[in-house]
């Protein structure tokens, strides 16, 4: 059997500020970094932010699309996979990561989050949604101060599981 590295999930807004899109690449540059694969939705705000990290610094970048065309992809995707499911890419994005960063966020970033939680994924958090359950216990949501602090998380989540 082949032994992959892990793969984190990168989520977050497609509509960013400068600030988010340089929080995000320095999260794609993390990864990388650390040997990781990152996947993502494959297109603008965090996403491509994030894929761009990574393939600066080398790492392996893979964009999962909403639409039926690869083509459609941001520019720093190594592979593209078209599904024509729109929203639902979010639960083909959980099922393929080992864990899951969130920058910033729209609701399909709280869409992600709530997928990863309910099958088991550790989430980990930089600026995003700031979650707790009905009877006011948290959401079991990491929370991080720092890329390079998001990506150790995740790995340390990965190695326990």
């Amino acid at each position: 059997m082949m032994k992959l590295p892990p793969v984190i999930a990168v989520v977050g807004g497609s509509q960013v500020d400068p600030e988010t899109m340089a929080l995000a690449e320095a999260v794609g540059r993390e990864i990388a970094l650390a040997g990781a694969w990152l996947i993502c939705g494959g297109l603008g705000g965090v996403m491509e932010a994030a894929s761009r990290g990574a393939q600066m610094a080398g790492g392996m970048t893979i964009g999962i699309l909403p639409g039926t065309d690869r083509t459609m992809a941001n520019p720093h995707i190594a592979l593209a996979i078209a599904t024509g499911l729109g929203e639902g890419r979010n639960l083909i994005i959980i099922h393929n990561a080992d864990a899951i960063i969130a920058v910033d966020g729209e609701w399909g970033t709280l869409s992600e989050i709530a997928f990863a939680r309910k099958v088991g994924k550790p989430v980990i958090g930089v600026r995003t949604w700031a979650l707790q359950r009905p009877d006011g216990q948290p959401a079991d949501i990491l929370v991080a101060q720092s890329p390079k602090e998001a990506v150790e998380m995740a790995l340390k989540a990965i190695r326990r599981r």
